[in-house]
Formats: structure tokens, sequence, C-alpha cells
């Protein structure tokens, strides 16, 4: 059964080509398709009774996403690419590459041609991926006709069958120089970028005379090295007609929101796409909100300049190019100004997306936030943090923080502490020390960054947390910030909120919250992720305190060759397998290794 998320995204699905991605709990894409009708397909999943492998899918599927384009031929190209970077767990065959095939000129002394499902970072050339493997798999034999360059294994002393049928320029037995491969390569990127008027005529004309000469069979097998060639070249969108790096922008614009599409083509097909959403400052000209977004997009980490950018009319491409140092054109026909449109349909389809959801969810999000500022009797705030900690009898104690804004995760503002304990008591099971010391790290740093600050703590705990937590914000930092504690009953589950400020001389109250509410069910769900984020971490922290710890005992390890272990291998099991040799490569002396050896 669908959950309402997936039930309200169903109601926003275009009648439109495209591939649809699917994803699990934790975000991960775990399906990836492509449709003809993105509204029939997707909704088919949650709207029919699925049996095997499809139905443990549909029961793993928290979320999807979608990517319109113009046609299935797009669609199935573009799905090939999106399996190719997420390796979603349920594609098995397209995961694998089988079936989906490269052209690679391999980079070699003597280089050759062939196909390969796996695009390694080995500065060969690739070409790719077709659709059609047998048409691939033509278009190669073609090329090692044509524009042969190494067929058998190598130097061998002798010329090769290849080389007598003259598919091979003879690097089985001599030295081939450096100047004609390069000028065969040439040839065959050419043809492999879509050049293929020069080939086709000399087909053609070969074709004509073997059936002038009544060799029928010849010809036909030459229409049909043709069609191959034809179907492998043919232009369309995802993959473009040549191989120069281009970024894509459009935007769309409605109820002063701007959202912005951004297109990443590299090696001739979409590598991958972003999409941004934000609310305008300036309602009166998005376009120069829009620049001034490009403009710091590439000042980010990770986002590399292309050697061209393309963006909607109405840009100023000569402030853009100046500021860029790269060319920045806007396309007016043809296959650019194609993906352009392409890229202004999904920027007003996340954007409507964006506005469907918050209106049919907006009683789980910042309806069920109020909830629980209403009944703390607070004015409504934007942010909860909440703290939780975790250790094993004290030892390894460590604290965790997540943040919820407008009653969603915001999983890029969590953070996680190593508690140091304080020095007149080093019992990491204090919770109040732990509290105390957390607080005063998180808030002290805030407040010295001129952070912006939360509008609610929640404590995952009772009297001792909040009180703690409110006598280090009053007393220490001189903080206001509101302070609540998650109370659990005697079954460990949340009942109520603990509210009021002992330091201005309020009793602390249990203020209790419906159970069928949505504030309840938020509650809960911090609580719950608050627990687990910290719980996750612990563990973690605890398993390298305890390697870290049994690998001091042996005599002869430092620390320097304790880390080395522990990046090589990671887990005392691991380093307990590894061989002599295996532990002499990590970085360890032969001496060392023994004793590693004889000590685990």
């Amino acid at each position: 059964m669908a959950t309402e998320h997936i039930e309200n995204k169903l109601k926003l699905l275009p009648d439109k080509p495209g591939c649809y991605l699917m994803k699990d709990v934790n975000g991960n894409v775990i399906y990836v398709g492509k449709s003809k009708n993105l509204k029939n397909r997707v909704r088919s999943y949650f709207k029919s009774k699925q049996v095997g492998r499809r139905a443990e899918l549909v029961k793993e599927i928290r979320d999807f996403d979608i990517i319109t384009v113009s046609s299935d031929k797009e669609s199935f190209l573009l799905e090939i690419t999106l399996i190719k970077k997420y390796q979603p767990y349920y594609n098995v065959q397209l995961k694998q590459g089988t079936g989906y095939p490269y052209i690679e000129i391999t980079n070699e002394r003597d280089p050759q041609t062939k196909l390969t499902s796996i695009v390694r970072k080995d500065k060969g050339y690739y070409f790719g991926p077709y659709p059609n493997v047998y048409a691939a798999q033509a278009t190669l034999k073609f090329i090692q006709k044509v524009w042969p360059l190494r067929r058998c294994h190598g130097h061998q002393g002798r010329p090769c069958l290849y080389y007598h049928m003259g598919q091979c320029l003879g690097a089985c037995f001599k030295e081939v120089p450096q100047e004609v491969y390069d000028e065969q390569i040439k040839k065959i990127k050419r043809f492999l970028s879509g050049d293929i008027a020069p080939a086709k005529k000399e087909l053609e004309a070969k074709m004509q005379e073997a059936s002038m000469n009544l060799e029928f069979e010849r010809a036909a097998e030459i229409r049909d090295q043709l069609n191959y060639i034809e179907q492998t070249i043919e232009k369309q969108k995802i993959i473009s007609k040549d191989n120069t790096q281009r970024d894509i922008f459009n935007f769309y614009v409605d109820k002063s929101w701007l959202s912005i599409q951004i297109f990443f083509i590299r090696q001739a097909k979409l590598l991958r796409r972003e999409t941004k959403l934000f609310p305008l400052t300036d309602t009166g000209n998005p376009t120069e909100e829009f620049m001034s977004f490009i403009a710091q997009f590439y000042g980010q980490r990770n986002h590399v300049l292309p050697k061209e950018v393309l963006v909607p009319e109405g840009t100023d491409t000569e402030a853009l190019s100046e500021v860029l140092k790269v060319p920045v054109r806007i396309p007016q026909r043809g296959q650019k100004r194609d993906l352009l449109n392409m890229a202004y349909d999904n920027a007003k389809l996340k954007l409507d997306e964006k506005f469907r959801l918050l209106e049919l969810g907006n009683r789980k999000t910042k309806g069920a936030q109020k909830e629980i500022f209403d009944a703390l009797g607070l004015p409504y705030g934007h942010r909860i943090e909440s703290f939780d900690h975790s250790h094993i009898q004290g030892t390894d104690p460590v604290s965790a923080l997540v943040v919820f804004t407008d009653g969603e995760a915001d999983k890029n503002e969590y953070r996680k502490y190593k508690l140091k304990g304080e020095v007149e008591h080093q019992n990491g099971g204090d919770e109040v020390r732990n509290t105390r010391e957390v607080v005063r790290r998180r808030y002290s740093r805030l407040k010295r960054e001129k952070q912006r600050m939360p509008d609610l703590i929640l404590m995952d705990g009772g009297q001792i947390q909040v009180e703690a937590c409110l006598d280090v914000l009053r007393n220490e930092l001189d903080l206001n910030i509101p302070v609540a504690g998650m109370v659990k009953d005697d079954h460990h589950r949340t009942n109520h909120l603990l509210f009021g400020d002992p330091t201005k001389g309020e009793e602390l109250k249990l203020i209790p919250m419906d159970p069928k509410s949505q504030g309840f069910y938020l509650m809960t769900r911090i609580q719950d992720e608050v627990h687990r984020f910290a719980i996750t971490f612990h563990r973690k922290t605890h398993a390298k305190n305890a390697l870290s710890s049994k690998l001091d005992e042996i005599k002869g390890i430092g620390p320097k060759s304790r880390n080395k272990l522990l990046r090589e291998f990671g887990s005392l099991k691991k380093i307990k397998e590894a061989s002599i040799d295996e532990l002499r490569a990590a970085g360890l002396t032969l001496p060392q290794a023994q004793t590693v050896k004889l000590s685990l």
C-alpha cells in the first residue's frame, strides 16, 4: 500500500515519456525505469497487485522522482545513463552492463577498437552506450575493416590472420608508427561522432557494385551494415552529437519561487541533473536572480566549469561569459534548443510538484510543528534541535544532534560529538555532565560564529537533562532558547513534553500531547531519529576504539603502525585473515607482521 506522501505525488504525474527513480527509506535509488507515459507506469506499481521481485521492490519504495523527456527513445537512453550512475539494486541486468555496450578506442601503445560494458578512467575514448547491441557490433566490424588498428594480442614475431585480411596494422610482427595510429583514430572518432556521410557513400558504392555483379548476398550484407550504422549513430538529445562538455541552465517562476534545472552533458550524454528551488528576493526581476545563481554555482566545491554554458533568452550572456571565463550562449534552434526546452519543462514540473505537495502535506510538516509550539504556549518557530547521548557503561560517550525545519528533517545540519567528559568527573555515563558538555559546545560555537539559533530545543530525556541544558544556556551563555524534554512512560514510549524554566522561577510541568495528532507523530519521529543517529554513531566509535585498544596490546605496534592497519583493513576480523605479505603491504615490517599474526 502506498504511503500518503507517495499517493500525493502520484496525483501530480504528467502524461509524458521519461524515467522514474524509485527510492528506499534512506533515499537510495533502488530501481530506475522508463515509460512512454509516466503517469500510467508509475501508478501501476501501487494500484495493481504485484508478485515476485516486483512485489519485493514495491515494499521497499518510500519515494520516487521523475525526469521527463521528449520521446521514448530519449527515455531509453537516459535510463541507461541513470542505471550506470546509481547502480540500483533491482536493475540487475542493466547494472551488470549486459546489453548496453560502448565502442572503445583503447589508450595503449598499440591501440585497438573493441566493445565494452565498463567505462574506466584510463584516458581511452568511449562512444555510447548503444541501445542496439547488434548495430554496435556491426559498426565495430565496419570500423575494423575500413580503419584497422590492432586486432591480435600484440607482438608474436609473425603476421596474424587479421593482418592478412587487412584488419590489423601489423603490431604482431613490426613496430607501427604512432602517426599511423593517430590518423586512423582521427577518422574513427569523426565517424563515431556522427560524420558518417563519407563512409555511407563508400558502402553504397560497394553495394551498387555487388548488385551489378549479381553478388546479391554481398549486397544484402552491405545493406544491413548500412542500416546498423544509421541506427547506432542516430541523432537524439540524450546522446549528443559531439563530445563538448556542456552545462544547460533554465528556470521557471511561480508564486515568487524560482525553480532552476541544470543538465550536465558529458561524454556526449546527459550525465546528471540538479534542481534548485528557492524563494525570490526580487520578484520583479527573476532573470537577475537566475544569473546570480549561475555566477555563484561554479564557486562551490565539485562544480567544475564546462567548455560551454547554455542559457535561455533574456540572459545577459556577455556579462556571464566575462564572469565565468567560458562561452555562454543562447541556442536558437536544433538539438541545443530542444535540450534547453527540456530543462524548462523539468524546472516547471519540479516547482508545480513542490506547491502541490506543500498543499497536500502541510498538516504533516509545518502544521505538525505548529501543534508542538502551540502546546508549549510558544509562537511558531521554524527550527527544532534535539540531542541524545549514547555510551556503554560510561565508555566511549557520544552525543548526537538532529535538526528539523518546518517539520522536516534537515540532515545536512545533523552533528556528531565525541564527549570528552569534565575534569571533576570522568564517568561518561553521567547524563548531566554529558548534557552540559554538548550544549556548551554547540551553542557557544553558534554564538561565537553568530549563526542561527534554534527556536526550540528538545532533550531526549526528563527533568535532569532539561535542567542541565537550561543552566548552561541561561547562566553560562546568556541565551533564552526554550527547552523541553520528551518524556517516556514505563513502556519506553513518549507520551508527554516536560516544559518550564526553573532558572526563572517557573516549575517544570508535563504537557500532554494527543497521541492521534500530527504534532505527537512529529515529536516521536524526532525522538526516534535522534536516538537512531546517536546509536549508529556510538557503534562506529566503539568498534573503532575497541579495535585500536586490541592493537595497542600488541608489543611492537605503535600508533603509526596501528593507523596503517586501521586504514587498510578497517576491522579486526580482516586483520586476522590477512596474510604476512598483505600486512607488510599495509606498511608493517616483517617482524611486526609476524607479531600481529601470532597475537591475534
